[in-house]
């Protein structure tokens, strides 16, 4: 639930086990405790979606086995091997990090990634803030406040409880647009093959007049991955995550209503959960696009997010965690 610094700060000193999201300043101002946090000033709460620099998301667990860790650039490879067998993760990066990009690029070969339950987002500022800002990951346990490093939450639950991270994507590959391949991987690029013939894909984007409110989707194994779009600037594309050389990503289905689709797949979602979520985060471009302030997400609450983690990095989509 949302919550003032000082009702924050209370849970904190009787030693309840949270995840809390808001600005960096009101992090910064919360005392040593079991707690990992992330900035954002974008929320799903109860009441709908909410803007505010002076109230903090917080998710208390009931649990009582946890670990609190902070990682690096070199030690992020270690994060769903420090995981619990039965239990879940909850991982927090700073945007534009070079832990981000590592994440982004390298998760998927980590040591017991995808056998492991590791979910979490990318912390950031709003595009709105004040310079001099900075997307931090907290590790409430020494109080430090990261730029450079992630915090993550791990956790574990009774034997007799199950974990399931879910993803809600309302977007999917258009089959009938040719396939485009990169040849280079990173967030930035400017050539590419489509249908095999070489082009600058900035102009691809611009010859078919592309709504890049929309992603273009790669083909990872049979799965639709999301890869969302920042900025065209001089001819060079930026996206949210990075893409890969060797997958086919295609232009995504045409989505003529994305508030209309995206509350039809939440509905969707809702009717077959029952209370057992007890974590959720949200892209920041579906709560732009998707016009969620002031509107019910039901119980997918949370902090508003520069990308999520589902195992890997992904984006324009909204990660839950249940435990049943």
């Amino acid at each position: 639930m949302l919550m003032t610094l000082d009702e924050a700060s209370k849970r904190i000193k009787e030693g309840a086990l949270l995840h809390i999201a808001g600005v960096g300043a009101l992090l910064k101002k919360l005392p040593k405790g079991s707690w990992v946090g992330g900035s954002t000033e974008h929320f799903m709460a109860e009441g709908g979606g909410k803007v505010s620099d002076g109230l903090l998301f917080v998710t208390e667990f009931p649990y009582k086995d946890f670990t609190i860790k902070q990682y690096d650039t070199e030690t992020i490879k270690n994060v769903a091997a420090d995981a619990f067998d039965n239990g879940f993760s909850i991982v927090i990066i700073p945007f534009d990090s070079a832990l981000h990009k590592v994440y982004a690029e390298k998760a998927p070969g980590f040591e017991g990634m995808f056998i492991k339950n590791v979910g979490g987002w990318i912390s950031g500022v709003s595009p709105d803030a004040p310079p001099g800002q900075a997307p931090i990951a907290v590790n409430g346990l020494t109080g430090e406040a990261y730029t450079d490093r992630g915090a993550a939450l791990h956790i574990g639950v009774p034997g007799d409880k199950s974990v399931t991270i879910g993803v809600i994507n309302i977007f999917s590959q258009d089959e009938t647009a040719p396939a485009i391949e990169f040849p280079e991987e990173g967030f930035s690029v400017t050539k590419c093959l489509v249908d095999g013939k070489e082009t600058v894909f900035a102009d691809y984007v611009n010859k078919i007049k592309y709504d890049t409110r929309q992603p273009i989707v790669g083909n990872y194994a049979g799965n639709g991955v999301n890869v969302s779009f920042r900025s065209i600037e001089g001819g060079v594309v930026n996206f949210y995550s990075p893409v890969f050389v060797g997958i086919k990503y295609k232009i995504a289905k045409p989505v003529p209503n994305y508030a209309e689709e995206f509350g039809g797949r939440l509905a969707n979602h809702l009717s077959k959960l029952d209370a057992g979520t007890v974590f959720s985060c949200n892209c920041y471009l579906n709560f732009v696009h998707g016009k969620l302030e002031g509107r019910s997400t039901e119980h997918f609450v949370g902090p508003i997010t520069y990308g999520e983690i589902a195992y890997q990095l992904v984006s324009q989509t909204l990660v839950y965690i249940t435990v049943i």
